[in-house]
């Protein structure tokens, strides 16, 4: 069979990974895939660099759109990111039915619902397992893997940059500030790092996890982010002596009422095996009906680990080409005409346990009248803790673990907390997640 001619988009961190490991596992993969897999056309703006890592073995242009309208080419490879000039490509490779990989995780949650009804109309294949958790195979686990299971829920560390930071801000007491800086200086996050620290990245991947484990449109629009830029290094001290890690988590589930998607920091169990993923590792948690919990551990970035994903999906291409429509494994694991409209549950209609850090006069009576409060709005309380104070202060911090509530209940109880004579500033509220049944 002739070899699968490939279109690169982009050679950069990902597409030179892709690149070289395509070129070194050659024999190995053109053994699993049954034919080859050749890289035949790239393009990218920098011409001299992308020679420069190709050995000059291939076709070079600065005109992606001569890579998307090349009659030779079979898939195009999509590693620009964004979603304005790549979504154009995208749409036009399908238009003229060429197969699609992509790493590029904004692009599928915003786009995803029409890039997969035009690819069905004509008959192409749009692959994505590298745009969430870079090496991790958690696309093909919960589209195959897991097709017998009721997916119940999915919570994963899906963003390296958040996860780098909150494991030196616990092992090292330094605030976030401190930590940005230094994982910038090594690489770990971008000069503007707005996308990692505020959860917009990790919630375009949790988006795509959602559609595929529960069969339904992306909804991003309607996806809650909160990120890591306020958390202090106190509460994640505080948190790890009543036994709990703080890890920015994507979290998705689905309950009669609706779907929750939400992005935010954790309080995690310290006996979870994800709560001890630390550095800049990925990992994801999906809890099926059959199958109960089950882990998901690796690089989730990086220039082979996110190339190894890139490569999975041609050779899935590689097999699948010439398969009828109706017997591919559908894009977001449902058949087409199956997938449904499920409600994405606002904020304050989601249920979760809370760990509360408050500062307060320290005074007979005070606690009686934060645990009233908490009592009247029907929240009753796991677990307690209070500082002492230090030499001449006369507040204390006062952390109280809560069991599960509901979070328009604890906005109100929080609201009458602030209110009290002795409660000095606002009340730092944390969700809690067991993640264990």
């Amino acid at each position: 069979m002739k070899p699968l001619k490939v279109g690169l988009l982009g050679i950069g961190t990902v597409g030179s990974g892709t690149f070289n490991v395509l070129t070194r596992n050659q024999q190995e993969i053109t053994r699993r895939a049954g034919r080859g897999i050749e890289i035949v056309k790239v393009a990218d703006r920098d011409v001299a660099r992308a020679k420069e890592i190709t050995h000059g073995k291939v076709e070079i242009t600065d005109d992606a759109f001569s890579v998307v309208n090349d009659p030779n080419i079979d898939v195009v490879v999509e590693l620009i990111g964004g979603y304005t000039i790549a979504k154009e490509l995208v749409l036009k490779a399908i238009e003229n039915g060429k197969h699609v990989v992509t790493a590029n995780k904004a692009l599928i949650a915003l786009h995803g619902n029409e890039i997969f009804a035009k690819a069905q109309a004509k008959g192409v294949i749009v692959a994505f397992e590298a745009a969430v958790a870079g090496g991790i195979p958690i696309i093909k686990a919960l589209r195959e893997g897991l097709a017998a299971n009721k997916i119940e829920w999915i919570a994963g560390i899906i963003n390296g940059t958040t996860n780098f930071i909150l494991t030196e801000m616990r092992e090292k007491g330094l605030a976030f500030a401190d930590v940005l800086g230094e994982a910038q200086r090594l690489g770990y996050a971008e000069a503007d790092p707005t996308f990692d620290v505020e959860g917009i990245d990790a919630a375009h991947k949790l988006m795509i996890m959602s559609a595929i484990g529960f069969g339904m449109p992306m909804q991003f629009d309607k996806a809650y982010t909160e990120g890591i830029t306020k958390l202090e290094s106190k509460d994640i001290r505080y948190a790890e002596e009543l036994g709990y890690r703080v890890k920015l988590l994507g979290i998705t589930k689905r309950s009669e009422q609706g779907v929750e998607l939400r992005v935010h920091p954790t309080l995690i169990p310290e006996k979870r095996l994800i709560a001890n993923v630390n550095g800049a590792m990925n990992a994801v948690v999906v809890k099926g009906d059959a199958v109960g919990p089950t882990l998901y551990y690796g690089a989730g970035a990086g220039s082979e680990p996110t190339a190894s994903a890139v490569i999975a999906d041609l050779v899935d291409v590689a097999r699948n080409q010439f398969v009828s429509v109706e017997n591919r494994v559908p894009y977001l694991a449902f058949q087409a005409d199956q997938i449904a409209e499920l409600p994405i549950l606002p904020i304050a209609e989601v249920s979760s346990a809370y760990y509360l850090r408050m500062r307060a006069l320290d005074k007979p009576g005070v606690l009686a009248e934060v645990t009233k409060i908490l009592g009247d709005s029907e929240i009753s309380i796991d677990a307690m803790m209070q500082k002492e104070p230090q030499d001449n202060e006369t507040e204390a911090d006062i952390v109280i673990l809560t069991h599960i509530t509901v979070e328009k209940n604890m906005n109100a109880a929080i609201v009458a907390i602030e209110a009290l004579p002795a409660i000095d500033g606002k009340v730092t509220r944390l969700r809690m997640e067991e993640l264990g049944r």
